[in-house]
């Protein structure tokens, strides 16, 4: 029990002595106060796991309900603190409305000791207790929000991929910290999620956050979490990214769009193995397997002072670099054949097949959104093709290549314009923030144009 922190309210300083002395060597801290009225500064400054609450004060409330206005505050403050009372015998029946109101025991003046120690023990174990069960409970509103997405399976067997499995095995039953390396759409977070599932974690959560959709007002917030009152929308306490992570792997996408004071504040939790809520100042150790990803040049970013060279070695112990669909060969079939068994179980299709010359177009193909690209292109095919067969009709490429001069001629400029955010938009499924990166646009832009056309 000595990791406790116990808070022990009582005015009558000779009684509080002998609390003192009797509880300190039982709690890792242990903190004293005669004057009521400085509860909730002490509970704010401080991590505390438990309250021994005098029920009477000499000063303030003189009703002998002070400990039950002084409870009300406490767990107002923090619902999960565990709160004892301690009572003349005659309060009795009062103490007994205490603990109808929250409070989770009570101790009769005078105590004996043997039970005042044991009615402690117990009241940190619940403690521990609620905030493990806290913790589950953040961990499974992620889980369920990660259970309804569907994620891809690691499909291919080109040698470029299979030295990617190769260094995979090799790193992921070990602790280090891996970067990889891609262009956009060629599956870096189901490369994360395959070193999860072969590491000594694998039973523990994968959480991955998405760094390029986070602005820089959010990110301490979403990534480190806040306590109740840290800013106006705060109605609760908030476990943030880490936390929630933690005893599992953390996957920290587009990892190269922080901003440098972000990643200052990234590399100091990394570096000290702890997080501080916004709005605490109470450090809470983490302890997660970390995996980075970008789709941008790393060291070039470094020379341009845009990104930390000290942040860069931290996440950089293993480097995995994926290889574009168009480096991968026959990789594209396979991955074609299993996008059009998916979208026929989907849209309720009979199966389809591609035909002669569909294979020899999705093979000559540079396919420059990668894997992404060539799932919504099956996609639509599924959806619009009018047979059981995939003629090169119904193969239709992302339209972000750049329109032929006659096209361009027929065109207005606004069409372009419309064509190129509505396909963007499809792209990242919808995500403003993502269409604005992909089209070098800022998403206050791009939202505009949304607007604008009525996208």
């Amino acid at each position: 029990m000595k990791k406790g922190t116990l808070l022990i309210v009582e005015d009558h300083k000779n009684v509080l002595k002998a609390l003192v002395q009797l509880l300190e060597p039982e709690f890792g801290s242990v903190f004293s106060l005669t004057n009521p009225n400085l509860i909730p500064g002490q509970i704010a400054e401080n991590s505390i796991d438990v309250v021994l609450l005098d029920m009477n004060f000499s000063g303030g409330l003189n009703r002998g309900d002070e400990g039950i206005h002084w409870l009300h505050k406490i767990l107002e403050h923090d619902k999960d603190i565990v709160v004892v009372m301690i009572t003349a015998y005659g309060d009795v029946e009062l103490a007994v409305k205490a603990m109808k109101m929250g409070a989770t025991d009570f101790i009769l003046k005078p105590w004996d000791n043997e039970k005042l120690l044991a009615t402690m023990t117990s009241a940190y174990k619940l403690r521990q207790s609620r905030l493990e069960i806290k913790t589950l409970r953040n961990k499974q509103i992620h889980l369920n929000r990660d259970i309804e997405k569907q994620y891809d399976i690691l499909i291919g067997s080109s040698p470029a991929m299979l030295g990617v499995y190769k260094t995979i095995q090799k790193v992921a039953s070990t602790q280090t910290n891996v970067l990889l390396l891609g262009e956009n759409g060629t599956g870096k977070e189901l490369i994360a999620r395959e070193i999860h599932k072969q590491s000594r974690r694998a039973n523990e959560i994968f959480v991955s956050v998405d760094m390029g959709s986070l602005s820089e007002s959010l990110f301490e917030s979403e990534i480190f979490g806040h306590v109740k009152g840290a800013f106006t929308d705060a109605k609760e306490d908030r476990a943030g990214r880490f936390e929630i992570a933690s005893g599992g792997t953390l996957f920290l996408d587009e990892i190269g769009n922080l901003s440098v004071a972000m990643q200052a504040k990234l590399l100091a939790v990394l570096q000290n193995h702890t997080i501080t809520r916004l709005g605490s100042n109470i450090p809470v150790d983490i302890d997660i397997r970390l995996i980075c990803a970008t789709n941008k040049d790393l060291k070039m970013l470094i020379s341009e002072n845009l990104f930390r060279e000290d942040l860069y070695y931290r996440i950089n112990t293993i480097e995995i670099v994926i290889p574009p669909l168009r480096d991968r060969g026959e990789d594209t079939l396979q991955l074609a054949d299993y996008f059009l068994r998916r979208y026929c179980e989907k849209y309720d299709r009979s199966p389809l097949k591609l035909s002669g010359k569909s294979i020899d177009i999705l093979m000559k193909y540079k396919w420059p959104g990668n894997i992404r690209e060539l799932k919504h292109t099956i996609e639509k095919a599924v959806i619009l093709s009018d047979s059981n067969v995939l003629k090169p009709e119904d193969i239709l490429f992302s339209q972000l290549k750049t329109p032929s001069i006659p096209e361009q001629k027929q065109m207005a400029l606004q069409d372009i314009e419309k064509h190129a955010i509505k396909n963007a938009l499809e792209n990242n499924r919808g995500n403003i923030a993502r269409a604005a990166k992909e089209l070098g646009l800022s998403r206050q832009t791009v939202y505009n144009k949304i607007v604008k056309y009525k996208l």
